[in-house]
């Protein structure tokens, strides 16, 4: 028998064809594609059923030599990727091994010095009536082993801005150390020394340690950006060294090196010359009836 049936590979239409139209092209009875007419099977008796290939695609291989062969064969580009993958990686373990071998061993890194903080700038720009630059020769600590009194004039930094004290003023146990010609001062500082009289000063010396829990307070005092006057209050973390001298006219020297812990880092330091005034009297009271 020379005849065979194919089925259409769009449509599935089984097609009846002569053993010598095998190669030739013929059009579709249902979908109208032109298609290849396949190999007659080899054997007469064969059931498979063979597809035909369209004419713009390659044709396929037939049915027996597929069944003969097993699986298609693995085209030669296909089998030498997982080769190349292979030597890839063992090239690059040999590189990063090369690499570290001769990458010099990690130095290790000194340590950055010490750098003493910066203290903050004001909030807001401060007008006084005398700028003076805050002094370079003074070292703000808050250990008083390291601290030597300066043979120049008190001066510091009060919140930020340079201080230079411009008049010193004792009243009874409250010394005050000023500058600014008028009220509200410039910048100040007062000191409260809990003494009974004046005379109890001359020639004493006292040392105040950040460690001490209770210290006479410390007032600071500035004027804000409006121009009214601030202050802060310190209780204790500071450090303090202040020496009199002997009384004499109405007066009082003394040394001081006051370093606070406020965030400007305020601190004075140097001579002063202060003027003992009498303390205001109390307020008069109304007499009772």
């Amino acid at each position: 028998m020379s005849e065979f049936k194919f089925a259409c590979p769009v449509c599935g239409q089984h097609i009846t064809a002569d053993a010598s139209a095998s190669g030739g092209q013929l059009e579709c009875p249902t979908c109208f594609r032109k298609i290849i007419v396949p190999s007659a099977p080899a054997t007469r008796d064969s059931k498979l059923l063979v597809s035909a290939a369209q004419v713009a695609s390659p044709r396929p291989i037939p049915a027996e030599m597929a069944a003969a062969a097993g699986s298609p064969p693995t085209p030669p580009r296909r089998r030498a990727l997982p080769a190349l993958g292979a030597l890839f990686l063992l090239l690059a373990a040999a590189g990063a091994a090369w690499f570290f071998l001769r990458r010099p061993a990690p130095q290790p890194v000194p340590p950055a010095p010490p750098v003493a903080p910066h203290p903050p700038a004001p909030d807001h720009p401060v007008i006084l009536n005398t700028n003076y630059p805050v002094p370079t020769h003074i070292q703000w600590t808050l250990a008083l082993a390291n601290a030597a009194f300066p043979t120049t004039p008190a001066a510091g930094r009060i919140h930020g801005s340079g201080f230079r004290c411009e008049r010193a003023i004792l009243r009874k146990d409250l010394l005050s150390l000023s500058q600014g010609k008028t009220w509200p001062w410039d910048l100040g500082v007062n000191l409260n020394l809990h003494v009974r009289r004046v005379e109890e000063l001359s020639g004493r010396s006292i040392e105040i340690t950040p460690d001490r829990p209770r210290a006479p307070h410390i007032l600071l005092r500035w004027k804000d950006a409006q121009q009214q006057p601030a202050t802060e209050t310190i209780a204790n973390g500071y450090a303090l060294k202040l020496e009199f001298g002997p009384m004499a006219d109405g007066r009082i020297p003394g040394k001081i090196y006051l370093c606070l812990p406020d965030d400007a880092q305020s601190f004075v330091a140097g001579t002063f010359d202060a003027e003992i005034r009498a303390p205001p009297p109390p307020p008069s009271r109304p007499p009772k009836s």
